[in-house]
């Protein structure tokens, strides 16, 4: 590759690591074609761009955005995915593919530029979806809202429970 081509990919790969919300480096040595293939369409599907990337282009991108620590991880075969608008979305995707095909490995990942271990990039990837997250927070957040009202309506019930016990302790006697 002649330098200006090189200027371009490490261009390219600053702009990307700038614009995404999450970036996660993965060891794809031992995949095959079909399984790069296949890694591919559902990285795609998910609205993440997944890219081979040589570590010395890497590693000038990384320098050029200011990114710390990630140096140290663009050591053997590296691939990136960029996700831009969903930053859940690559570490979920990379982690199922990994659990079904053990020739992946999640290195680290990057989110909203805080460097991610392997392990938090698992933790990520197990979070439940946005919109599940969602509903729950509705929920907690209705939760007290909900005992409120019913505290402040028990001294009514417990009038009108009482209301009608007299009504039928009146209508036996009569």
């Amino acid at each position: 590759m002649r330098r200006p081509e090189k200027e371009a990919q490490v261009e390219l790969i600053q702009e990307k690591l700038s614009q995404a919300q999450a970036v996660v480096l993965a060891d794809y040595r031992g995949l095959t074609v079909d399984e790069m293939t296949e890694l591919r369409k559902k990285l795609r599907d998910a609205g993440v761009e997944f890219r081979v990337v040589k570590n010395t282009l890497a590693r000038l991108a990384v320098r050029k955005a200011n990114i710390e620590g990630l140096d140290s991880h663009l050591e053997g075969p590296t691939a990136m995915a960029f996700g831009d608008k969903d930053p859940v979305a690559p570490a979920k995707v990379l982690h199922t593919f990994a659990r079904g095909h053990k020739n992946l490995e999640l290195k680290m990942g990057l989110l909203e530029n805080k460097i991610l271990s392997r392990q938090e990039l698992e933790a990520l990837a197990t979070l439940p979806a946005r919109e599940v997250l969602l509903t729950q927070l509705a929920g907690v957040m209705q939760a007290p809202l909900r005992n409120l009202g019913m505290v402040l309506s028990a001294p009514i019930r417990n009038m009108a429970y009482t209301l009608e016990a007299v009504r039928k302790k009146q209508a036996q006697e009569a």
